[in-house]
């Protein structure tokens, strides 16, 4: 909410800070992703403001369905952002209790008939065969209706972007997004890729195969950066000009 009523500000205030409001660029990384990726859904049908031009999104988490997609099997124990740890702070951020981690992990918070609904959208058949070397289909869990209760907030749009209609996601403007091998949260950033093109959304695309999650934070970082800093960095930099 705080994101979103700054970026309305923004653009309603644009010309009063120098900047053309035709021109302006949300971005974001990680949990920042999510933010500007809902916020972009929210102001779609907005009228009174300018329309964002592009959206820059990096690494970014977008659904709280499916924890057992390849990347998340792959990247279980990756530094930085391990599969237990994005469930772990996501439970936090949203102030619940830290025991129903398990279950999610699971996917014993998701009700079949959800799951039926969103296959279409989140779903391992959805990710290039590329990058699903190793994965293994989890075995079937149960359903716990009282976890389910307790964190329906995980399936709304804000926190699940991926969740959002048709007719939403074809409004959305240019996107640049960026992914990382290395990163439990690539497959969302890959069926999100998938989303906006099926709705005709104009996608620059960046894989890094050699980065990792939390890579943009070391730039400029001298001896302690890493190249898939500079690359991601580059890649930004260089979309941005383009607009």
């Amino acid at each position: 909410m705080d994101c979103l009523t700054a970026t309305v500000h923004f653009l309603k205030t644009a010309e009063s800070y120098g900047v053309d409001p035709d021109r302006i660029i949300a971005c974001g990384d990680s949990a920042g992703g999510t933010y500007t990726t809902s916020v972009c859904q929210e102001l779609v049908n907005r009228k009174d403001i300018p329309k964002i031009r592009a959206q820059v999104l990096i690494y970014p988490f977008l659904q709280a369905l499916n924890f057992n997609l390849p990347s998340h099997q792959k990247n279980a124990f990756t530094a930085f952002l391990s599969r237990e740890s994005a469930v772990h702070f996501i439970l936090k951020y949203l102030n619940k209790d830290c025991s129903m981690k398990e279950a999610i992990l699971a996917g014993s918070h998701v009700p079949e008939s959800m799951n039926l609904k969103y296959r279409k959208w989140i779903n391992p058949d959805l990710i290039p065969e590329i990058f699903k070397l190793g994965y293994k289909p989890p075995l079937p869990t149960s359903f716990l209706p009282q976890v389910h209760e307790e964190t329906k907030e995980l399936f709304e749009t804000r926190l699940s972007p991926l969740l959002a209609e048709d007719a939403v996601v074809c409004c959305l403007p240019d996107t640049c997004l960026i992914t990382c091998e290395h990163d439990v949260l690539r497959d969302d950033g890959l069926l999100y890729k998938k989303r906006l093109e099926d709705n005709n959304v104009k996608v620059t695309w960046y894989h890094m195969k050699e980065g990792f999650h939390c890579a943009l934070g070391f730039f400029g970082y001298g001896i302690f950066s890493f190249p898939s800093s500079s690359k991601i960095m580059n890649h930004i930099v260089n979309f941005v000009k383009g607009y």
